[in-house]
């Protein structure tokens, strides 16, 4: 994320009916107010499109955004909160690993793996899920894309075995690996 340190941030998120038009809608709104979508996830879920988005800009022009979010959602039929936020400031060097998990569908997964992280003190920065059919079977099946920060100072090589070995226990197929490029 680069955001001028002489910028603010704003968070955006934003729900409702999915239709053609929304995304210019709310990008032709952010840049009249003089401002910069600086990281954004957008996703159509069931018949819904929801997202949520960091915006910079200039107080008066966040101040101008913030004031025309609540006629911009009524128009469009979203329910937008938003929230003034900093830059995030790292305590101490994080490094990204990208963890995909694939297993028949049952409830639990996201929270026995959020679990794990969390008492490995490892945080989930991204995390994205489905559903769908087995090729062959058509068994639901349940995937899972995280990215996680992992403190520099931790045994890469313990946390990937205890892991890999966590995922077996559990019968989920596992990969972690580094994030490529960072």
């Amino acid at each position: 994320m680069i955001v001028d340190g002489s910028n603010e941030c704003l968070v955006i998120t934003a729900s409702g009916e999915d239709k053609v038009g929304l995304v210019d809608s709310l990008s032709s709104r952010i840049a009249e107010s003089g401002c910069n979508i600086e990281e954004s996830r957008m996703a159509v879920l069931g018949g819904d499109f929801a997202l949520i988005l960091l915006v910079s800009g200039a107080w008066n022009a966040l101040s101008k955004l913030e004031g025309q979010l609540a006629s911009l959602g009524a128009q469009l039929g979203l329910s937008i909160l938003h929230k003034r936020t900093q830059k995030q400031k790292r305590m101490q060097p994080m490094i990204p690993y990208h963890v995909e998990v694939v297993a028949m569908d049952h409830p639990g997964i996201v929270h026995s793996l959020a679990s794990f992280f969390s008492r490995n003190g490892i945080n989930i920065e991204e995390l994205q899920t489905e559903t769908y059919p087995a090729p062959h079977s058509g068994a639901p099946m349940f995937s899972v894309s995280l990215t996680v920060g992992v403190p520099s100072e931790t045994r890469i090589s313990n946390l990937r075995s205890d892991f890999l070995d966590y995922c077996d226990d559990l019968n989920l197929d596992a990969s972690f690996e580094p994030v490529r490029g960072a």
